[in-house]
């Protein structure tokens, strides 16, 4: 796998144009979530950085990716898309037969794995990531001081969540069956930052969800996407 910035790059004599392509920065959750499925799923890419402190993601051609002007976006070919988890299904659905398998054949199973995506979606990220912004990003990017209202209602919130998750965590290895899927793979950006937090304590306090979370953070594709973006 090869991540670029604006360039072509040449294979001995010949000239490689990479198909699939991540605009994005290293500290977007969104951005580390579409990396590390390309990852699993054994694919190149090149990796577009997208100035965002000059503001470029509010200017074209940024905005013909995503009008909604927010990281990432993703180019496959002619192909366009933005919003991660919907990247996400793309690359699983679209490259099933490469990497890992980050989807279930079965049915019912793809079902009930249907229904954890969606708690990670509307149940999980909202919570999660208001911890993310207040306790890692807002401070390293001297955006002000934490807001702990925020902080406690959030954790209060994602604590009752993470209890269901220990219950669900009985029944299989995985949130969404026994095997790793997108599930998963979405939760973990947004988990790894808050592993550095004080908020630790929640996910750490609930063994089988502590379990779950030091296998899902120790998977290859995460952590060789982190050290790729951080070069």
């Amino acid at each position: 796998m090869k991540i670029l910035g604006r360039r072509q790059f040449h294979l001995g004599s010949i000239l490689e144009i990479m198909a699939i392509k991540v605009h994005g920065i290293p500290l977007s959750t969104a951005t580390t979530r579409v990396v590390s499925c390309l990852i699993e799923k054994d694919l190149d890419f090149e990796f577009v950085f997208v100035d965002m402190a000059n503001e470029e993601h509010k200017k074209h051609p940024f905005l013909s990716l995503n009008p909604f002007a927010q990281v990432p976006a993703f180019e496959d070919g002619d192909l366009k898309l933005f919003e991660s988890r919907a990247i996400t299904q793309y690359i699983a659905h679209t490259y099933a037969s490469n990497g890992i398998q980050l989807i279930l054949q079965d049915p019912k199973k793809m079902a009930i794995m249907s229904i954890w995506m969606e708690v990670e979606g509307q149940k999980f990220e909202p919570l999660a990531s208001k911890l993310t912004w207040e306790l890692v990003i807002k401070p390293m990017i001297g955006m002000g001081s934490t807001n702990d209202a925020i902080v406690k209602e959030s954790e209060e919130q994602l604590s009752k969540v993470l209890d269901i998750y220990e219950t669900r965590l009985t029944e299989s290895k995985y949130l969404g069956g026994d095997s790793f899927t997108l599930v998963d793979l979405h939760h973990i950006p947004n988990i790894y930052h808050l592993m550095n937090t004080k908020a630790k304590t929640m996910f750490d306090s609930r063994p089988r969800v502590s379990a779950w979370c030091a296998d899902i953070l120790a998977r290859p594709a995460w952590v060789k996407g982190l050290e790729k973006l951080q070069k």
